[in-house]
This record gives structure tokens, C-alpha cells and sequence, in this order.
């Protein structure tokens, strides 16, 4: 979330560039900056109260000392009426601290000033587009038709299972998929990130901590009777690691990878583009994360872009990078560039990447800070991307690879199948 005193700081540029959002933020920066002076002016009423305690509670000692019982006694009557004030101030105090922080949590962080203006997906900025374009003829199918035709993804048999949504990979496809995850994890690992084991559910404050929470509750499956949360993400537990925890400057920057299923409800979602891989309510993907100083932070959103390029080139499928607009940058995201590979039997292009720049905002939920050259706290940035979400990605090797004989499968993939084609 948003820190009070940059808030307090710079109030006008915030609104301004929270318009990016298509928000008109005053009224709500104007509550947060009431909320504020309010709770300070308690503070400082409950400060001097208890500053007035001690200086009493050390003369009744002094008298004490001196043989003025009779006269501590009378002041200690006071003390007594200081403690009763002191208690109702600190519950006046936390109240409007957690009605500050209710407004906080509901305000998006600030875009980047190079976000461009937009309401939706169709206003977002392409900076790039590379590769090359596969010709298909005429028979080419589609990848839910491919995996029933060469029997490696059960659709129907996901649906007995547990609903739609939920796919069932076999055979060459299932070795396909973990070959995916490996060859990501390893790409990663070999870029300097660490990679981890994450659990698959998280707590109500790593939902919080990372801004999936009050967001995104719709979205999330939610197991009541725990309180706990299937992650959409590895970003939740991963990013969660450095809750409430100083690291060191020197250790900066820090880089983890972590595989794991992501369940999302996708409430809503119906109609032709929501076949087969192309929206699911579980699936694979390989995070990085990064912790970094807020001085290097955009350079290191630039290595993130950089490095999901060289897998995409890698895998030799026709990508384009797109800056997010306003309308469709997520609600604690700063800066957001998606990749979206080029389904060629589709004809369409389907996002199989997000790599954002959360800045403070998640940090600062966190406490997640590094105690600078001058020997004070400071929050540190936050930063993920997904490198890669697989069903897409498996979608468009399955499409743009297929022949006449058969899928064949990427060069880079071959020593993690240990197979060249699908027929």
C-alpha cells in the first residue's frame, strides 16, 4: 500500500497520476490525509499524556523520599484519572489507525508516469514484436483438437473429475509439460535465481502482504473452515518469504524461482476464447521474484523483460511485448510488461507472461526493508514476472510445431522429452 507520508508528500501528484487508472483519487486521498491528521493529533495528545505520568509518577517517588506521603498520595490520585485517559487514547488511536488502513488498502498503487492512458486491453502499447510467423495449411487444428487427436491433454476426463477447467495431461503430453517446467527452472536458476519448494496455500495476511487481498477475494478459492487461500500465483508465498524481515544491503538484490499449480476461479469467463488450455482454473508456472534496491529496480524490470525474451526465442515462437495502460494494470503493480505468443492456428495472440514492478507498495504491506549507508530502515522494491505460464505456451508449441506427421517439439526441449515429435 501507499505510505501515509508520501501521501502527505505529494498528494496532488498521486491523484494526478492515479487518473492513469481512469480513478479520480481525490476524495479518497482527501479522507486518507484527514484520517491521518487525526490520528497524529491523538498520538501527540497520548505522548504528552504519558510524558505527563512519568513526570508525576517520579515526583510522587521524590515526596516519597522526602516524607510527603500525604501529598504523593493526593498525586497519585492523579495518576490513576492519566492511566484511564491514556487507555481510552490508545484505543481512539488504534481504531484510526486500522480505519487509515482500511482506506489504504483500498487505493491502487501509483503508476509509472510512462504507463500509458487506456481503459482496457485494447489500449495497451506494443514496444515490440520478433520472431518468426509459422504457415500453417489449411488442415491445421487448433490445440484442444490436436491434444484429443494425438491423445495427450483429457479435457473431459479433467471435467469428471473436478469440473471444467481443470485438464488431465497423458503420456507424451504430461512429459511435454514437465519438461516445460524443468527447462524454465533451469534457465532461471542458471540467471542466479534460487530456486524454492513454495506451499500451495497461503494465510489471510500473505494474501494481504502481496495485494491479492481485498482485491481479489472473487478470484481466489477460499478454504473457510482454515482461512487459508490456493495460491494464483507462486508471487504470494514467494514474495511472503521476506515478510516482516530487514535484510541486509549488501545482500541485495535477491532473486528466487519457484514452480507450483496456480487455482484461480476466473469467475465469469465463458465463450470461443476461453477454450481448451486458453483459460483454466488450475494450472503450471515457473515465478521469479526479485527484492531489490529502489535505485535499481526499473533496470532490474529491464533484465526480467530481457531474460523472458531469450526463453521465448529459445523456444522459437513469435512473441510481442506490451506496456500495460492504466485500465489494465493491476491493482499493486506499478509498471507491467506483458508477452504474448502468436497461436497460429488460433490466429490470435495469447498472454502467456506478466512482469511487473510493484516498487514500494507490496513492501511496504510486507515491512519488508534494508537498513541503508545511513544506518536507517528503507523499504525495499518488489518485482515478479512468470518465466513462463505454461498452458499457453504448451497451447502455441502445439499449434505453430505441428506437421503432417505430427508435433514436433522445440530443439531446447528435446533433451528434457526425450522425444522430437508427437504423433
Amino acid at each position: 500500500m501507499l505510505q501515509v507520508s508520501h501521501i502527505r508528500e505529494n498528494s496532488e501528484d498521486i491523484i494526478k497520476l492515479l487518473a492513469i487508472r481512469n480513478l479520480d483519487a481525490k476524495l479518497m486521498i482527501e479522507d486518507v490525509l484527514n484520517f491521518d491528521e487525526e490520528r497524529r493529533q491523538l498520538q501527540t495528545k497520548l505522548d504528552s499524556t504519558k510524558a505527563e505520568m512519568n513526570s508525576i509518577s517520579k515526583e510522587i517517588g521524590n515526596l516519597f523520599k522526602s516524607g510527603q506521603a500525604e501529598k504523593a498520595n493526593e498525586l497519585k490520585a492523579k495518576t490513576s484519572e492519566l492511566k484511564e485517559i491514556i487507555k481510552f487514547l490508545e484505543q481512539e488511536l488504534n481504531e484510526k489507525a486500522e480505519a487509515l488502513n482500511t482506506l489504504l488498502y483500498k487505493i491502487p498503487n501509483v503508476p509509472n508516469p510512462i504507463v500509458p492512458k487506456g481503459n482496457s486491453d485494447e489500449d495497451n502499447l506494443e514496444t515490440l514484436r520478433d520472431g518468426k510467423m509459422p504457415k500453417l495449411n489449411d488442415s491445421a487444428l487448433p490445440h484442444w483438437e490436436l491434444a484429443k487427436k494425438y491423445d495427450i491433454i483429457d479435457f473431459e476426463l479433467g471435467n469428471k473429475i473436478a469440473g471444467a477447467g481443470f485438464p488431465v495431461y497423458k503420456g507424451k503430453g504430461a512429459r511435454l509439460q514437465r519438461a516445460l517446467i524443468a527447462y524454465f527452472l533451469d534457465k532461471n536458476t542458471d540467471a542466479g535465481y534460487s530456486e524454492y519448494q513454495l506451499p500451495h496455500l497461503v494465510n489471510e495476511a500473505s494474501g494481504f502482504g502481496t495485494g491479492q487481498l481485498p482485491d481479489k477475494e472473487g478470484q481466489m478459492y477460499h478454504v473457510t473452515e482454515d482461512n487459508l487461500y490456493l495460491i494464483p500465483t507462486a508471487e504470494v508465498p514467494g514474495t511472503n518469504i521476506f515478510r516482516d524481515v530487514i535484510v541486509d544491503e549488501s545482500d541485495l538484490p535477491i532473486g528466487i524461482t519457484g514452480y507450483t499449480p496456480c487455482f484461480r476461479r476466473e469467475a465469469g469467463s465463458y465463450g470461443a476464447h476461453v477454450r481448451g488450455l486458453n483459460r483454466l482454473h488450475q494450472f503450471d508456472k515457473v515465478e521469479i521474484i526479485r527484492v531489490e534496491h529502489p535505485t535499481k529496480s526499473y533496470e532490474a524490470l529491464d533484465n526480467m523483460v530481457s531474460h523472458v525474451q531469450d526463453i521465448l526465442k529459445e523456444l522459437k515462437l513469435p512473441y510481442r511485448i506490451l506496456r500495460l495502460c492504466g485500465g489494465d494494470l493491476t491493482f499493486a503493480s506499478a509498471l507491467t510488461y506483458d508477452f504474448e505468443v502468436f497461436s497460429a492456428a488460433q490466429e490470435r495472440w495469447l498472454e502467456v507472461s506478466s512482469v511487473s514492478n510493484f516498487e514500494t507498495y507490496q513492501s511496504n504491506r510486507l515491512k519488508l526493508r534494508f537498513k541503508n549507508s545511513d544506518g536507517k530502515n528503507e523499504l525495499a522494491h518488489t518485482l515478479n514476472g512468470s518465466s513462463l505460464a505454461l498452458p499457453r505456451i504448451l497451447a502455441s508449441i502445439l499449434e505453430n510445431y505441428q506437421t503432417e506427421d505430427g508435433i514436433k517439439i522445440p530443439d531446447v526441449l528435446i533433451p528434457y522429452t526425450g522425444f522430437n515429435i508427437i504423433n
